[in-house]
């Protein structure tokens, strides 16, 4: 096995859907030009309330990839 070295950023995806779905669209979206990503980790959940009810989901994400030998 060898060794490697890893990288991580940090991104906000959003949805109006759910928290789950903001996850999902943020990582698609990074993976159009990120390669070799491994985890994520969830930092911050926010969201925009309109009246009584949700209406955006805003969950911040710091993204690992492995940098390319």
């Amino acid at each position: 096995m060898s060794n490697h070295i890893y990288k991580k950023i940090e991104i906000t995806g959003t949805s109006t859907t759910s928290s789950d779905d903001a996850i999902r669209n943020a990582i698609a979206k990074v993976a159009e030009t990120v390669r070799e990503i491994r985890w994520f980790e969830v930092a911050e959940i926010r969201g925009d309330v309109d009246g009584a009810a949700v209406a955006h989901w805003q969950v911040t994400l710091r993204i690992g990839f492995r940098l390319e030998d």
